[in-house]
Order: C-alpha cells, then structure tokens, then sequence
C-alpha cells in the first residue's frame, strides 16, 4: 500500500523550513537540510509531503530507517542468486536506490554511529565502496541527505552536523488562531485524504513546476564579485571554520536567485539565506548576531560552538596571580556566606548566578588511572588475538576473535557449490571499546570560594585533552540551584573548550542526588543507543552536602575529585567518595 502524505503546500508557517527544502531541491549541491525542533512542529509531516512536489529526476525518495544495517545501507551479496545459481553479485542498497534523490533519516541524531560514518563517506565522495563478503563493487550515490531531530533526545556528531548544507530550528511556540488552524487542517486531512489532496492539487503542481523553472535558471545566474566578497566578510565575522560555509552560500544565493526568477544574485538573496548556512556554524568569538528573518514568526535562534579557541587559550604554567579587581571575590564570599546560613536540607535559593573564569589559573594535571580492569582485559585479548583470522570450520568456534554468531555470507561464499556448505565462518569479534567520559561538575556557591570553581575547570580542560588525544566521547553536566544542567553533549572529545567552560556560572545549593539519579538514567539510555559503552565518571565537587548517596553508584569507574581549598576539610569529600565506592583525589592547589 502506498502512503498518503499531508500536502506539503497546505503545512500552516514553518516559511523557514519550506524555503530551505525548496532551495536544497533546486540545487542539490546545496548539501542537503537539518531541521532542530521539538515534538509537533511538523518536522516530518513537512519531510514526506516534501517527497511529492520534487521534480522527475529527484523522484527517488529513499527512508533510512534508525534500525538499518550496513548491509541494508550500502548493500551486500545477493543470497538468494548464491543459493539457486552458486555465483556471487551485488545486491544494491539504500545508497545505491537514493542516487539523485533524497535519503531521509528520522531522528538522525539516534542513528548509529557506524551507519553515520558511512553516510559521512558517500556524501563526501559521491562515491559508494562497497569491499565486503567476497564483493569488489562501487558505483556512484549522490543524494540529498535530509535529517529531522529532536534536541532533548540526544545532539548530532559534529562531523555529521558539518555535512548538511542547510540547518533549521523550529519553534514550538504557537499562537492560539495558528494552533486552531493547524488542527483543523489536521482534521480535514484525517476524515476525507482524498478530497484534502485534490484541494491542493493545483498548488503542488504549480511549487513543482516553480522548481523545475529555477533548476533551468539556475545555471545563467551570476554573481557579483562584491557580493562575492560581502559573503566571505559575514562567513569571517561568524567566526566559521573552514571554507565550507562560504561554498554553501554562494550555491544557496544563487538557487535562491533563481527561485525570485532573477538572473543575477543581489542583497537579498543573501541575506534570505544567511541564518540558513550560519546557523549550525557560528563559533564562538563570532562578531555578528543573526540577522532577522522576514516573514517568518518562529524565527531561529541562533546557534555557536563553543569548541574553537586557539591553542593559546589552554591556561598557561605561569604562577597564579589574583584578578586585579575586588568585584569577583566579593562576589564569591558573599555566595559562600550565603551557603554557610543554609541547611542542605532547605530550599535551594536563588543567589544571583556567580561567573568564574580560568583565566591566569595554571594548568592542572591528574593522576587519574588511564584503564580500568575491564579495559585491560579488552585491550590484552586484542592483542592476543591480533594475528587470528577468525576462519572456522566444520561448526567449531574456535577463535577468541570471533563472535558465536555464523557469518552466513562468508560461509555461503567459501562453499559455493555445495549445500549444505563444508562448515560455518562466525563473525569476527569487535576488539575495541567505545569510552564516554562522563564530567560532574558541582557549580554551587561554595565553590565560588578561593577560585575553587577555576580550578575545577583547569581540571576538567586536562580530562578533556586526554580524551581528545585518544579520540573519545564526552560529556559535561553541572549542578547548582535547582537546576541540572547539560553543559556539553555527547561527542568525540573537542580540542578547545575554555570558553565553554568559562560560560559556566555557579550559585545556590548542591542538588546533588537529583544530579547523581538523572546521571543513572543517562548512562542506562547511552547503553541502549550504543551497546558495549564504557563510562569512565568525574565528579568535581567541594563536598558541601548533607545528603547520603549510597544509593546512587555510577556505572563505570567513578573518579570523586574533591575541590575543596582547605587544610581541614569541612567537607565530605571523601566519605562521599566511600558512599559512591569510587576513587577519591584532592584537587591540586
């Protein structure tokens, strides 16, 4: 059975989102469109109706589906043709039916990273290499990569961000005429899909026909050397990294050039598409706010990494040397006497949030363990097995590099032209381990005291740079008030946090159980996203709580960092640290 899609031309607001899916559709080139928005903003509605007003030769409309395989992605042998005629070919996959068209990928901010890494590889190249079960293929994949996801259900690897042309950011908010109008178009569609489709018949065909019109256009529109320039001048105020925000600009001005019928790129068009290409590559230090969009109500905010900072902003071995000016430590005795009138038992408060930069602290280094047990015990079978095929024969699992799952393709392959075959072949065993570095850092007011806070942040910029070096996850959350927050998603460890680390502010009380049960949940839903995740957990905190916390161990090997300045500690650190059965160190002064 076919699916009935919901018009794309009939979706109420949301300009923003049509507009960069149009212009991605004129000039594929473009690099493809992220859209960032909560539940209910029509984010897939506005997807699939996308697939019924492309134009002919844009007609294959593919759905990468969060529980594909790489098989299933780049294809694989053709069973069925080893079985009846004993002769290996090609099966094509997802890539291989998505050439010039779509792939769309729901939630793509879930989907595994393996088949991310594949996705990242043929956009890149256009060019799918397929070496694989006795196969030695390629053929061409160029596509429109098109992605939907939802914030609060986990970010998107960095490189992956970095390939989509276009990004947009959806808003919820609605007022109660567009809510009104939205669910009675909703409910038209849903008694009579028919009669709602014949509706907008004329509409659609017309946005198709617009579209083919601009794609003709589209190769005789020029653009002026000064808006040329005017382009690179924005993308250097933004702060981009790279040139590849200027390529996309340039490509989406003109197909949005077209789009007006104009012959030649002006103004307008480039400022139509400035949030549209900027809005997932502003860094930080950029100099420029978005501009405002027109004719859209739900505009996008902007959006910057915090994760490019010259190397020179990695606090310095110099002696530490006070702030010149009073206004901070005042600040921070203040917060401190505050704490010291306040149960931790009582309301948290609502001291005014404290910020305290690294700024002049020396670097701080750890003796942290680099492995746990299980990690060596990973790391030593590896090697063991470093020269081991993993072939086996006769139905014996014989190799320690190799699964008890039967690799049927290899197995097939190794006995054609005999069933039942000679003996089985098993998957080979994945030797390595993915690392999360999972950071807590206690941002209550306490920790105002003596530039404790500073110096929990050096810390947390060592950690950092150790996981960078070896290429692995992290993560950074921060409890204070009555708010746990995510400071820093889930990604492959960046090479320049400071500023991100520096916007952390601090007050109030330590919220401490609430942090440690939401971390449980956390790590118990990163494990069901990515099997065999190993958590290695820091908890950088003064201590300054009342609250038992037995209950509440961590997965992984916990780390408890005590931040407290202090001769005689007034704090719990390392009782907490005996509670959370956890390595326990005291933060360098």
């Amino acid at each position: 059975m076919s699916r009935v899609n919901f018009p794309f031309t009939a979706v109420s607001g949301q300009s923003l989102f049509k507009t960069a899916l149009i212009l991605a559709a004129i000039n594929p080139g473009i690099g493809g469109v992220l859209v960032n928005g909560p539940r209910g903003t029509a984010k897939s509605t506005l997807a699939r109706g996308f697939a019924d007003i492309l134009p002919n030769e844009l007609q294959n409309f593919v759905t990468l589906p969060l529980s594909a395989t790489e098989e299933m992605l780049v294809g694989t042998l053709d069973l069925q043709l080893v079985l009846s005629e004993q002769k290996v070919n090609f099966k094509p996959g997802i890539l291989a039916k998505a050439h010039q068209g779509i792939v769309y990928v729901d939630e793509v901010n879930l989907l595994a990273d393996s088949l991310v890494d594949l996705l990242l590889d043929v956009s890149a190249s256009g060019i799918n290499y397929i070496e694989r079960d006795g196969i030695s293929h390629q053929h061409e994949s160029r596509f429109i990569l098109l992605g939907t996801m939802n914030p609060e259900e986990g970010e998107l690897r960095a490189q992956l961000l970095d390939r989509f042309g276009l990004s947009v950011e959806l808003s919820a908010q609605y007022s109660i005429n567009e809510r009104v109008e939205i669910v009675c178009l909703r409910e038209a569609f849903d008694q009579d899909p028919s009669a709602f489709i014949a509706k907008y018949a004329d509409q659609q065909q017309q946005l198709q026909q617009d579209i083919t019109n601009a794609q003709a256009l589209l190769g005789q529109v020029s653009c002026p050397l000064a808006l040329r320039q005017f382009i690179a001048q924005r993308c250097h105020d933004a702060n981009v990294d790279g040139l590849r925000a200027d390529i996309v600009w340039f490509k989406t001005a003109l197909a949005h050039a077209a789009w007006q019928g104009h012959s030649e790129v002006t103004k307008a068009d480039i400022l139509a598409v400035e949030e549209l290409v900027l809005n997932h590559r502003r860094n930080a230090g950029s100099s420029q706010s978005p501009p405002p969009v027109e004719n859209n109500q739900h505009q996008p905010p902007s959006s910057t990494s915090p994760f490019s900072r010259p190397e020179s902003t990695y606090p310095q071995t110099s002696q530490f040397s006070p702030p010149s000016t009073s206004a901070e430590p005042s600040s921070s005795e203040q917060a401190d006497s505050n704490m010291q009138q306040q149960s931790d038992s009582s309301e948290w408060g609502s001291m005014p949030a404290v910020s305290q930069p690294i700024t002049n602290i020396q670097a701080v280094e750890l003796p942290i363990k680099q492995q746990d047990a299980k990690k060596k015990l990973i790391d030593k079978l590896a090697l063991a097995s470093k020269n081991n095929q993993g072939a086996v024969l006769g139905g014996q699992k014989s190799s320690k590099n190799t699964t008890a799952s039967p690799d049927w393709f290899a197995t097939l392959v190794a006995s054609l032209g005999r069933w039942p075959p000679a003996g089985l072949r098993f998957k080979k065993a994945k030797t390595g381990q993915p690392i999360l570095h999972v950071i807590l850092l206690d941002t209550s007011g306490s920790t105002l005291k003596k530039l404790q806070l500073s110096r929990a942040k050096a810390a947390i910029m060592h950690i950092a740079e150790q996981a960078y070096k070896q290429r692995e996850l992290l993560c950074i959350f921060g409890f204070g008030n009555d708010v746990i927050e995510a400071v820093m998603p889930k990604q492959k460890a960046p090479k320049y946090i400071q500023h991100l680390l520096d916007s952390i502010t601090a007050g109030g009380g330590t919220p401490i159980r609430e942090m440690l049960t939401q971390i449980r949940a956390y790590q118990a839903n990163c494990q069901k996203q990515q099997g065999g995740l190993a958590f290695r957990n820091y908890l950088l905190t003064d201590g300054r709580i009342s609250q038992d916390v037995d209950d509440l161990k961590l997965t992984g090997h916990t780390v408890l960092i005590d931040t407290e300045d202090s001769a005689i500690k007034r704090g719990r650190g390392a009782e907490i640290a005996q509670q959370l059965d956890c390595e326990y160190l005291v933060l360098p002064t």
